[in-house]
Formats: C-alpha cells, sequence, structure tokens
C-alpha cells in the first residue's frame, strides 16, 4: 500500500470501512460515534461532510487486531515478529554454510532496498499555502472532549533532526491548535522529540525546525508510534517492516523530508526557550491530563493534496483505537526484549494498564531472584523505565489471559517477600505520583517457589489431568452429545 487510500480501498474490499454521509460535528459528535464503534468491535469510519469543511475525516483505521495487521501488510502481526526474529537472529548467528550464506545475502540486500528514497515531487505538495494563506482553521482538526483546552491533532507524523548529529527523529505527539499559524507541541520528557529541542536549548540555537505529516502508508503512520531506539530511522523501519521504501519528498519551507505520499504536511519551527500553556486533553489514561507548559510550533507553510483527507485518532477510556497499536508494538518488538533478556518468554502490556501502567511477563526461572533480575532489566530498557507495575510469572503461564494470570499472581504471591518496591522515571502523564515524572514503582514475584529461593514448604502440584485419560476422552467425545 502506497498510502491511506490504499488502505481504505483495502478496508472496503473487506467489508471493514463505513462510509457516514450525515452531517457530523468535529467537535465532541465525531468523538462519541467513534467511541461506541470502538466498543462495539466497529469498522473504520470516514465522515464525507463534517460541519463547516471540506475535507473528510478518517478515524479508527487501526482499531482493531485485524485491520493493524493488514496495516502492516499481512494478515497475522506474528508475521512481522517472526521477520524480526530472523533479522535478528542473523545478527546474533552469523552463517557458516555457503547456502546460509547466500540466504543472508539476499536477506541483507532486501532490508538494503527498503531504505527512504527521495522524490523530487510528490502528492502532498499539489497546494501550497505559505504566509497570509496558511490556516489552520481550514483542517477539520477534532476537539475530543468536553474539558479539553482546544482543537487536538492526534495522529501526525513529527519529524525533527538532532541539532548536533542531525539524525532524523520521528514520533506521534498530540499538537494543540493555538490559533491560525500555531500549535503546541506536546514533546513529553522522555521523548526523542523533546531530547532534540533540549539539544536545540543547550545550543542556544535560534530555532528547531518541525514537519508534520498527516497520512501516508498505514505502516508508516503506526511507526511513528513505535519505542525505538532514539539512533533508529523510523522511516527506514517502516521501509523494512513494508519491504519496500518509504518515498520522502523534501518540504518546501524547512531542511526535512517528509513521506511523498502524504494526505496534509504542516512545516515550521519551534524556538527553544519559547513554551506557552498547552492542555488539558483527555488522554489515553482515561483521565485529562493538566495544563503545562510546552514549546510552540510557528507555521511556516502548510501543504496538501488538492483532494485531502483528514487522519486523525481518539484517545480516551481504554481501550481505544491507540491500544490496538501498542499491542502491534508489543508483539514486533518482543523478539528484541527478548534478544536483550533471553529468560522472557512472552510479554503483555493489557489495555487496562495504558501501555506503561502494568507489564505482565512470563520468563523460564533458573535461580532464586531471578524474577527481580528482569524486573531491573525490564526497567533499564527504553521506555520500559516508565513501567509502574511488573509481575513475574513462570513461562508456563499465558499471560495473555488475564484470568489466568489474576489466579496464579493471587495463589504465588506471599506480600512480605514477593513485593518490590523501587523508585524512577514516570510517563509525564501519570497522575498519582505526589511529584511529576518521579515516583515509585512496585515489582512483584508471582512465580513458583522451591527450597533454594528459602521458601521451607513444598510447592503444590498444579492439578492437570493425565495424558492418556485426555487422549480417551478426546476419542469418545462424539458418544457423550455433548
Amino acid at each position: 500500500m502506497e498510502n491511506i487510500r490504499d488502505f481504505l480501498t483495502l478496508l472496503e474490499k473487506h467489508g471493514d470501512l463505513t462510509k457516514i454521509d450525515a452531517e457530523v460535528s468535529a467537535e465532541l459528535e465525531i468523538t462519541e460515534i467513534t467511541k461506541r464503534t470502538i466498543r462495539a468491535n466497529g469498522p473504520a469510519l470516514m465522515f464525507e461532510n463534517v460541519s463547516g469543511y471540506d475535507m473528510p475525516v478518517v478515524i479508527n483505521l487501526f482499531g482493531s487486531h485485524q485491520r493493524m495487521a493488514w496495516a502492516l501488510g499481512v494478515d497475522d502481526v506474528q508475521k512481522i515478529s517472526d521477520r524480526v526474529t530472523k533479522i535478528l537472529g542473523i545478527a546474533q548467528n552469523p552463517p557458516d554454510g555457503i547456502k546460509q550464506k547466500l540466504s543472508t545475502l539476499g536477506d541483507l540486500a532486501g532490508i538494503a532496498r527498503t531504505q527512504p528514497k527521495l522524490v523530487n515531487s510528490a502528492p502532498c505538495q499539489e497546494l501550497v499555502f505559505t504566509d497570509e494563506h496558511i490556516n489552520l482553521d481550514s483542517l477539520p482538526v477534532l476537539k475530543c472532549w468536553p474539558k479539553d483546552a482546544g482543537k487536538f491533532i492526534t495522529l501526525p507524523l513529527v519529524v525533527t533532526k538532532d541539532p548536533k548529529t542531525g539524525r532524523r527523529n520521528v514520533g506521534t505527539y498530540r499538537m494543540q491548535v493555538f490559533d491560525k499559524k500555531t500549535l503546541g507541541m506536546h514533546w513529553q520528557t522522555h521523548k526523542v522529540g523533546a531530547k532534540h529541542f533540549r539539544e536545540g536549548e543547550r545550543r542556544k540555537d535560534e530555532r528547531l525546525e518541525v514537519a508534520v505529516a498527516l497520512g501516508g502508508d498505514p505502516t508508516t503512520i503506526w511507526t511513528g508510534s513505535m519505542p525505538l531506539p532514539p539512533d533508529m530511522d523510523e522511516f527506514a523501519v517502516s521501509g523494512v517492516l513494508r519491504q519496500k521504501p518509504v518515498r520522502l519528498v523534501k518540504c518546501k519551507t524547512v531542511d526535512l523530508e517528509v513521506p511523498a505520499e502524504s494526505e496534509i504536511v504542516i512545516e515550521g519551527f519551534v524556538v527553544p526557550g519559547e513554551y506557552k500553556t498547552e492542555g488539558p486533553f483527555g488522554d489515553h489514561t482515561g483521565f485529562y491530563s493538566e495544563a503545562d507548559l510546552y514549546p510552540v510550533m510557528h507555521l511556516t507553510a502548510i501543504t496538501r493534496r488538492s483532494d485531502a483527507i483528514y487522519p486523525t485518532t481518539v484517545v480516551g477510556q481504554p481501550p481505544m483505537e491507540d491500544f490496538y497499536m501498542g499491542k502491534a508494538s508489543e508483539r514486533i518488538m518482543l523478539p528484541a526484549l527478548k534478544m536483550i533478556i533471553p529468560e522472557i518468554v512472552d510479554i503483555n502490556m493489557p489495555a487496562e494498564g495504558i501501555f506503561h501502567n502494568l507489564l505482565l511477563v512470563s520468563i523460564r526461572k533458573e535461580y532464586p531472584g531471578h524474577a527481580r533480575k528482569v524486573m531491573h532489566a525490564l526497567w533499564g530498557v527504553g521506555l520500559l523505565m516508565l513501567a509502574k507495575v511488573i509481575i513475574v510469572v513462570d513461562h508456563d503461564v499465558n499471560i495473555q489471559n488475564p484470568s489466568e494470570v489474576a489466579w496464579k499472581v493471587a495463589g504465588n504471591l506471599n506480600p512480605e517477600t514477593d513485593v518490590m518496591l523501587t523508585e524512577g522515571p514516570l510517563d509525564d502523564l501519570d497522575y498519582s505520583s505526589p511529584i511529576a515524572k518521579y515516583g515509585s514503582k512496585i515489582g512483584i514475584d508471582a512465580t513458583s517457589k522451591s527450597h533454594e529461593d528459602g521458601f521451607q514448604r513444598e510447592w503444590p502440584d498444579e492439578i492437570v489431568m493425565s495424558k492418556q485419560i485426555v487422549d480417551q476422552v478426546n476419542r469418545r467425545w462424539p458418544e457423550f452429545n455433548l
């Protein structure tokens, strides 16, 4: 798929897109319709008649496991995870035999062919607006919740370059519309975009250029939300995942590149040291994040397709569309996590934990304190440092089944010895800690215990039927008319 239009065509073919021609308001009404649709496991939505605008709005593009897989060009996200496992396996174990080496060279050549490609012209620049013609009010940006401070762009690809190294970063950060020519840049403390801004402040730079792409191919749209290492180019990763390069075009007024197949591009800059109150905003925690000071983006241009489509999303009480986007990241990043912490069998970041509040982990336990070792390791890996609760269980627990996890935790836990409290960074949006961005965390060791753990009693055997009887009843099942 080259762009969002190809994705919409695919969804329509599968009966997973509903086009709504009834007039709707971008203020609150689209949110309520979308929320009900997500709760009912409904389709992607295209609002063709948004009051006061001549541009359609698409939403809930990624709001199911199946649509998320289709967005990545597969029927099951596990196929992408398997591909990542293969690539990492090559890095860990260089091939010996000539056939294996040739196969590896083919894989590496394929990766090389998927690197971003710069083009001279692009659909996203069919119309170019600069100077007095810049007008954010021409875009059907949603006001999502009643106490929101205003309208927020919620599905952007925000492109910046590190002022020191020149390395590109692409992230998905909400942006409040302040007026026709300025936006609030919600760069949370631990995100790479905020790091670029701080570097600009240290260097006393006059400005940090920013480009904001709305739309593009679905894989690239999603890649902006991935928790990648700071020096990894999201556009390159998107190319590897979709197995074809992302076509980029140079912006008109800033020295940055954006996906050529975008629907809309917003160009501009932020001034280090300039802040303005942004928020409140109804966030993915299910609560309003408080107003705070964030950088201001000054617009130098808006470019767009002549028949542009406005893509957006709504967050709120989970599960919402962002849960499905996050679950895909979880599955695809798992092989890399297992490469760093090989005793991990599986992880689960449930919707109720809103990504960073609850992390369930199963491990192959081999020695006393192993669960605690894994907890500390996880708190040291990238944005997992923000995890507030980590629960570790044995390898045979299906952590994708919350009921099974709750049973094992409640049964195996001895609170006096199996609970660990520590402190560390917290997400900007965490409202439970008395101090912003820093607070306490809890680790729970719900693995089975033995004498090696200092457990003096015998750990009970789990009730399991013998294989012989299971096979026998399987064979006879038709006899029972059940």
